[in-house]
């Protein structure tokens, strides 16, 4: 009652208020006017169209008689016999009069009303159709007296004016009406259609954008720049005073999913002022022109709202390099012309910078790199360590999270993730919890959601093929353990043999404690070992191998080709570069050209199978003499289907201060029996 009591007495007080007429210019009350005002604009349409549908069939009806017509060879028989002595014809009616029952009514000039209407002459009528005045007809109409006349119809001007112009009408106004629809569909009113060379950037007021730079973790070089830039809105007179110039633009260059667009929205924030946010690809249409009209536009709106900021996001979808273009006038250019000049034009003592935002600086006109237009060229990249922990704890401060989550931990566990993949982890890791029933997030969830957005889904279909389940275990147990036992190696998070989308079988996972950006011989030597351990510790266990480690295989491949042509690391050619083919097409044909002889190929496709059978004796070697280990190590991961890094270290130092398991015995027991007789795999 309190409630409506007070919502009531707010009613009188604004219907007391004198100056009610004036509360219109907040932004509030002008919405509402404007959706009112369209609102009204639609019914009057909609009551202007009823009411002509209305007329027209009101009009129909009103000026129809009574079908109360007989047939024609009745109305033929009644004037043979004399029952009809008057006759009027109309255009395709004719109307029978029969003797007068009562007298006539005659008027002051002495004439007759026997063919008027009169409701004190009482006669018999009769109507009937006929198509065309009939000669015969005619004829009995005078061989019996009957008296006839013809009568023109009485015209009936609002029915003809329906008639010929109500179609015309109609359409004109169903056809102001959908214009109507279509322009507030896209936001611009009556005629909106037609004001396509408008900016469609969406303008939020200063103060209203809410993020900061506290908000944004991770790009600590791109922020310090922005920093300036924010320095630049507040107090531009001090740069002016001492002879510097404010920058016109900075350019945010980053791979997708770094912040970038978090980073304009912070400057905006940390600055207070307007912020025009507009895509690259809203400036261009089909319509040439239109896409020069809208750059116009948006910097007008800008300057007249200074000091604010432009940002533009994917900027490479209106700034494209003009130098591989076959038109010299599309509308592309135009437009990408149109910001050049606007960029160049405006005086930005104001306080007027543009922002903008790509992943793709490699394919942008130079004249929008250069100074003057973009002055600054800011580099947004992929977080370290410490700033995945940073962008994580940001993420998680509305997530309940159990004392176990060790967010360092999972930073070193998404090496290579954005800001927008983290933030995903910390998402799916709070959906894992609600799905298995927990109320708050645990680091189990924070694991799961690391595979599921690195790797792929679980898949539980393939759970039931044991034999490839084994192969896969004695797989990645050989990579794991080739890891184990090279200390330079990453030390290895998990093992496991649940399958994923993707066609992934089994993982091994590695956890550095370190981020490495520079790699040794000696690394990418013991790289190549780990990978392929998965191989030999198949031929080792199952005396058989497995197309499982195809990409072990590219990958190792690869890794010894880029040491021979990239990094200068072979006996021939050392601390030089090897050129790369380049495949050519002549007469149609593709060809490959090389920047090095046909020897030079031939020592570096001889130099990898070296390296690489090399490598491989050396890890068969390495797990052969920790058979043992290997196969028992695979049976736990067949029976667990995951093994974290605590427990297989413990089995690893186990094996190393011979405080071996008594499965552990038995196993080596079993492997001595058989020596070199295959292991059947099947369960």
């Amino acid at each position: 009652m309190a409630k409506d009591q007070n919502n009531l007495s707010n009613n009188n007080n604004d219907e007391n208020d004198p100056y009610k007429f004036f509360k219109f210019a907040g932004p509030e009350n002008h919405k509402n006017k404007k959706n009112n005002k369209n609102g009204k604009g639609n019914s009057f349409f909609l009551i202007l169209i009823a009411i002509i549908s209305c007329v027209a069939i009101c009009s129909f009806f009103f000026n129809s008689k009574y079908d109360d017509s007989i047939e024609f060879s009745e109305f033929r028989k009644k004037v043979e016999t004399g029952q009809i002595v008057e006759v009027q014809i109309e255009q395709d009616t004719v109307t029978g009069y029969g003797s007068v029952i009562s007298t006539p009514v005659t008027d002051q000039k002495g004439l007759s009303s026997l063919f008027k209407s009169d409701s004190q002459v009482q006669r018999d009528v009769y109507k009937s159709s006929i198509l065309g005045v009939k000669d015969s007809f005619l004829e009995l109409l005078d061989e019996k007296n009957v008296r006839y006349k013809f009568v023109n119809p009485k015209p009936n001007y609002l029915l003809s004016i329906l008639y010929s112009f109500g179609p015309l009408i109609l359409i004109i106004l169903i056809s102001v009406f959908m214009f109507r629809k279509m322009g507030s569909g896209t936001g611009g009113g009556v005629g909106s259609i037609f004001n396509v060379g408008s900016s469609r950037a969406k303008v939020v007021e200063e103060g209203k954008i809410k993020t900061r730079f506290a908000d944004v973790a991770g790009v600590d070089e791109a922020k310090d720049e922005l920093v300036e830039v924010v320095d630049f809105l507040k107090s531009p007179k001090k740069y002016t005073d001492i002879g510097g110039k404010i920058p016109k633009g900075v350019l945010l260059v980053g791979d997708p999913g770094t912040g970038k667009t978090l980073l304009a929205r912070a400057v905006a924030g940390e600055a207070g002022v307007p912020f025009f946010t507009i895509s690259g690809s809203d400036f261009v249409e089909m319509f040439v022109g239109v896409g020069a009209s809208r750059v116009r536009d948006l910097f007008k709106q800008a300057r007249e709202k200074a000091p604010c900021i432009i940002f533009i996001d994917e900027i490479d979808a209106l700034a494209k390099s003009r130098a591989n273009g076959f038109s010299s006038n599309d509308e592309r250019e135009q437009t990408l012309n149109q910001l050049l000049v606007e960029m160049d034009g405006f005086d930005n003592e104001k306080g007027l910078i543009v922002l903008a935002a790509t992943n793709r600086v490699d394919v942008l006109d130079p004249a929008i790199l250069r100074p003057g237009r973009f002055d600054r060229q800011v580099p947004v990249e992929k977080p370290d360590v410490k700033g995945r922990e940073e962008i994580l704890r940001i993420h998680a401060k509305n997530v309940k999270l159990e004392d176990d989550v060790d967010f360092e931990s999972v930073a070193h566990g998404t090496t290579g993730f954005a800001g927008a993949d983290l933030a995903n982890v910390v998402n799916e890791a709070a959906l894992l919890a609600v799905r298995n029933g927990r109320k708050k997030v645990t680091m189990e969830d924070f694991n799961d959601a690391i595979d599921k957005v690195s790797i792929g889904l679980k898949k539980k279909s393939r759970k039931d093929n044991k034999r490839e389940i084994k192969i896969i275990s004695v797989h990645e147990t050989g990579h794991a353990l080739v890891a184990a036992f090279i200390p330079e190696h990453e030390p290895v998070n998990k093992i496991t043999v649940v399958p994923r989308s993707h066609g992934v079988g089994g993982f091994t996972q590695y956890r550095d404690k370190d981020e490495k950006f520079l790699y040794t011989q000696k690394d990418i030597i013991n790289e190549v070992d780990s990978l392929l351990g998965g191989r030999a510790a198949e031929q080792i266990i199952l005396n058989d191998i497995s197309t499982g480690a195809s990409n072990d295989i590219a990958r190792a491949t690869e890794m010894i080709k880029r040491m021979i042509t990239d990094f200068g690391m072979s006996n021939k050619f050392k601390n030089m570069t090897l050129g790369k083919g380049v495949l050519g097409n002549r007469g149609g044909e593709p060809n490959l050209v090389r920047e090095f002889s046909e020897e030079t190929q031939n020592y570096i496709d001889e130099e990898i199978a070296r390296i690489m059978n090399e490598r491989y004796n050396s890890v068969v070697k390495l797990l052969s003499k920790h058979k043992a280990l290997l196969e028992y190590i695979s049976n736990v991961l067949v029976e667990k289907e995951t093994i974290d890094g605590k427990e297989f270290y413990k089995i690893v130092n186990a094996e190393k201060n011979c405080k071996i398991p008594a499965a552990l015995n038995n196993s080596t027991k079993t492997s001595t029996k058989q020596k070199n007789k295959s292991v059947d795999v099947k369960e």
